[in-house]
């Protein structure tokens, strides 16, 4: 049974057809979870993203990224989060039983580990591969933070530098070897930090999470156009390492500071695409296609909009665009970079 999220007659106010519905599509970043109260989404569970990507959108494959959800009860407190990857895989081989429909959820797996075990993680990174029944890509170990108290910190609360630091980067160097990719995410602020990492293990793949999380609320609210100034500048930096790609979208969220959420009628398509171009079109420029991929960020990105309302947004955004490069946005870059074939 499908639990609907807390907001849903909110988001039927608005209501579209879904563009270009037979555009085959990877999405790859979204989460699973469930009883979590302070989330409009309060369980996350294959009914519900098969709800979500069942209307009208061609998505044939998602990838799981780690949100904290089923760790272990017990157990070494730096392997409870293999737990995450147990849950999630036995969802996507519920789903690739083919019993749910066409749509392969958690296609990849992206766990967490704290890599500031240095060697020690290596370990951790063995379970989840052990556990993730060949599904298992990456991790993520989030860095986002900013001095303002006003701005969340994430879940384990990082403080300034996580990329910088010495035991961090001693656990980092682990993922390259056994072909993981690290996905960046962070504050607007931190990006020259995804850059010095980058630029240090040029082998190992980084993904830049939600364009960086630019920031709208607390110390930046009203300051967009500083934002994203200085954001260009990290941006451009960023986009000359080879070895980053670029995830566009999770732009959407209360902290991004467009408060879509507030308004008494969700925005529309065409809406988004007005509102947020600027930093699609940018990325897009600087990192190209080849290392740029849409992503949805559900449910946490639902706050303000539906599934078809945002992948709607996307096609807006790129309705000039080459068959060629909306393939490579909508679904190879990433299909490629997860190695998506390989979990088949």
């Amino acid at each position: 049974m499908t639990i609907p999220s807390l907001n849903q007659p909110w988001l039927d106010q608005t209501v579209e057809q879904p563009l270009d519905p037979d555009l085959p599509i990877c999405d790859p970043h979204h989460h699973l979870w469930d009883m979590r109260p302070l989330r409009v989404s309060q369980r996350y569970l294959l009914d519900e993203i098969l709800a979500d990507t069942g209307t009208g959108h061609n998505v044939e494959s998602t990838v799981f990224i780690e949100c904290g959800a089923m760790y272990k009860a017990a157990g070494p407190d730096a392997l409870r989060p293999v737990g995450e990857t147990e849950f999630v895989n036995g969802i996507a081989a519920m789903s690739a039983a083919g019993l749910y429909g066409a749509t392969r959820v958690a296609a990849g797996i992206v766990g967490t580990a704290d890599l500031r075990l240095g060697d020690a993680v290596q370990a951790v990174l063995d379970a989840h591969l052990g556990a993730g029944g060949g599904r298992f890509r990456g991790i993520r170990q989030a860095a986002a933070w900013d001095a303002d108290p006003a701005l969340p910190a994430s879940r384990a609360n990082p403080g300034s530098g996580l990329f910088l630091r010495d035991e961090f980067r001693a656990g980092f160097k682990h993922l390259g070897p056994r072909q993981l990719t690290f996905e960046a995410w962070c504050y607007h602020r931190q990006i020259p930090d995804v850059t010095a990492l980058a630029r240090a293990f040029p082998n190992t793949t980084i993904i830049l999470n939600h364009f960086g999380g630019p920031l709208g609320i607390g110390t930046y609210a009203g300051q967009a156009d500083a934002v994203y100034a200085e954001w260009q500048t990290s941006i451009t930096e960023l986009a000359t390492c080879p070895n980053v790609v670029a995830k566009l979208g999770g732009i959407n969220m209360e902290i991004n500071g467009f408060g879509w959420h507030e308004r008494p009628q969700p925005p529309s398509s065409a809406e988004l695409a007005q509102a947020t171009r600027h930093y699609y079109e940018f990325t897009i420029d600087k990192f190209g296609t080849d290392r740029c991929m849409f992503e949805s960020n559900f449910p946490v990105d639902k706050v303000s909009c539906s599934y078809v309302v945002l992948w709607n947004s996307f096609k807006r955004l790129t309705s000039a665009y080459s068959l060629a490069d909306k393939a490579k946005l909508f679904h190879d870059t990433a299909t490629r970079v997860y190695r998506l074939a390989d979990s088949a």
